[in-house]
């Protein structure tokens, strides 16, 4: 399980973001695209590290939303 951020770009785009995988982000033009897109993103984020013999992060789940 990962946690994930998503938002709305300036062209309207959602981004979804991973913050336990760096540099693991893709976007779609709903909500529902973008999660699906992360989704394989991981996926595949995931298997080029196992293919590396590189160590998983773990998702520390310990964010926090603060609004301003």
């Amino acid at each position: 399980m990962r946690q994930i951020l998503l938002h709305r770009d300036e062209d309207g785009f959602w981004v979804a973001e991973c913050p336990s995988l760096p540099g693991c982000a893709t976007q779609g033009e709903s909500k529902e695209e973008a999660i699906e897109n992360i989704k394989e993103a991981i996926g595949g984020y995931l298997d080029v590290l196992k293919g590396d013999g590189k160590p998983i992060p773990d998702d520390p789940f310990d964010y926090q939303l603060i609004a301003l």
